[in-house]
């Protein structure tokens, strides 16, 4: 038999808030500067992985080779680009569903956390009002490995001064999917991750998400 669940793990981008757009716009900008390809469907391969990751899948399509200096340089750059770009983020653009899933949760006594590999974390939840809506928080800025790897939600787990066991973790990519389930977590996939075969629960998003059933039968 399962154990309670008794702490909620979100990833931010395409479950609380949906920045793919500014990615993608950011990505593509300092693509367009090197002279790389670059589309929506490269795009798809980039979600859920760390910044150098997304940069390495990009380069695939480069004509030279970059110095890791350089990497480094046009890394940065994308990411000022995307900083700007959720300048604009407001609490309209939480997706369907996330204010109401917080809230019940809440209610239920379930402690809420987010469990996400971007460094821009407390930006993007001050800009939609949420940054002092959750028992704990750990992004990008306090972890050496990004998803597969586990350490995000482990860390998550630890600041809510919980085990693994007790921990349901919502994600929108299979790699936070494959990395809930490496640490020994269950898994709600919502989004792009619905369809992930291995996601304990699935649901289209958080709108459509059954959080009494999830809690009740476990």
């Amino acid at each position: 038999m399962n154990q309670p669940i008794l702490g909620v793990i979100f990833d931010l981008d395409g479950v609380i808030v949906s920045t793919d757009n500014c990615h993608y716009l950011a990505w593509k900008r300092m693509a367009d500067e090197e002279g790389i390809p670059f589309d929506r469907t490269i795009n798809e391969r980039l979600r859920g992985v760390s910044r150098m990751e997304s940069l390495s899948i990009i380069l695939e399509k480069a004509t030279k080779d970059y110095t890791e200096a350089e990497k480094q340089e046009m890394a940065t750059r994308k990411n000022g680009y995307y900083v700007e770009l959720i300048q604009s983020l407001t609490c309209g653009d939480l997706l369907e569903g996330a204010g109401d899933a917080l809230a019940l949760l809440r209610n239920k006594g379930i402690k809420i956390a987010i469990g996400s590999s971007s460094r821009n974390t407390p930006i993007i939840l001050k800009q939609i009002g949420l940054e002092d809506s959750f028992d704990a928080v750990a992004d990008g800025n306090a972890i050496t490995r990004s998803k597969p790897d586990p350490e995000v939600f482990l860390l998550a787990a630890k600041s809510l001064g919980l085990a693994p066991a007790n921990c349901l973790v919502v994600e929108d990519a299979d790699a936070g999917v494959e990395a809930a389930l490496a640490g020994g977590m269950r898994v709600l996939g919502v989004g792009g991750a619905a369809a992930n075969s291995n996601a304990t629960f699935a649901a289209e998003s958080l709108a459509a998400a059954n959080f009494d059933t999830i809690l009740t039968n476990q």
